[in-house]
């Protein structure tokens, strides 16, 4: 199968910065991009991924794939203050920095109008966490992916990390998310990821060209915690890892 089809798309500024910035960013960042990139290579020239909750999307930046996002349309102060759904000015910010947006839907996961089998790929990364009718969710990305499709998600280690957010729903232990994967599909696979401590925090502090000191000290969180995040056994540690990985695959 080729895997030429970086070749057809023209990488905008911001898509080259970002490439050139990974190392400094947070490890599911990375996590989430080697898996995407590994997936998209692996489908093809023609790859068509589906970015559920995508908001400004930066994990599927740059991705040589046609890109659709869909979004709940920003309309409360919660989803203000969590930097969640999407609004006319966000869609245009993404289309000017984008060279992959093939479409973008307002709409909801638990009930969209998007055709049966039409994505190679469903994204969806910290986003089941939000969604109150998790079943329904995941039966319709199950009905939008192609025959042997396949779903990449993460979201809170319920086995460690409380859930303090207003807008999480719950959060899932690793049995319970294995469960209901294998509900709606063939087979899943979970693991833990991104180890927690002070340099995990270090990292998610925000990036701001008025403070170089802080977005220095933030990208340095980020590499020393990288290089945490990726020792062996990290994978199957439930205590300490803040993020699930799931990967799950629609019958052929």
């Amino acid at each position: 199968m080729t895997h030429t089809n970086e070749m057809f798309f023209h990488y905008t500024s911001y898509e080259i910065a970002r490439k050139g910035l990974e190392p400094f960013l947070p490890p599911l960042y990375k996590h989430v991009r080697t898996r995407l990139l590994n997936e998209a290579r692996d489908v093809g020239s023609n790859c068509s991924i589906l970015d559920v909750g995508g908001r400004k999307s930066p994990y599927t930046i740059g991705l040589p794939a046609r890109v659709t996002i869909i979004d709940l349309p920003r309309e409360t102060e919660i989803q203000n203050s969590l930097n969640l759904g999407i609004n006319e000015t966000i869609v245009e910010e993404v289309k000017k920095r984008r060279s992959n947006i093939e479409e973008f839907v307002f709409g909801d996961m638990t009930r969209s109008d998007i055709p049966s089998d039409s994505y190679d790929l469903v994204v969806a990364v910290e986003v089941l966490e939000h969604v109150e009718e998790d079943e329904k969710f995941l039966s319709e990305v199950n009905r939008v992916l192609k025959p042997n499709g396949r779903f990449l998600m993460t979201t809170p280690n319920g086995d460690f990390v409380e859930n303090k957010n207003p807008d999480h729903k719950r959060h899932y232990k690793k049995n319970e998310l294995l469960k209901i994967l294998n509900e709606n599909f063939e087979r899943a696979e979970i693991e833990y990821a991104v180890r927690g401590g002070r340099y995990r925090k270090l990292g998610l502090r925000s990036w701001s060209a008025r403070r170089p000191l802080w977005t220095l000290s933030s990208a340095f969180g980020n590499i020393v915690n990288a290089i945490q995040s990726s020792r062996p056994g990290i994978g199957e540690q439930a205590l300490g890892t803040h993020h699930l990985i799931a990967v799950a695959q629609k019958k052929g």
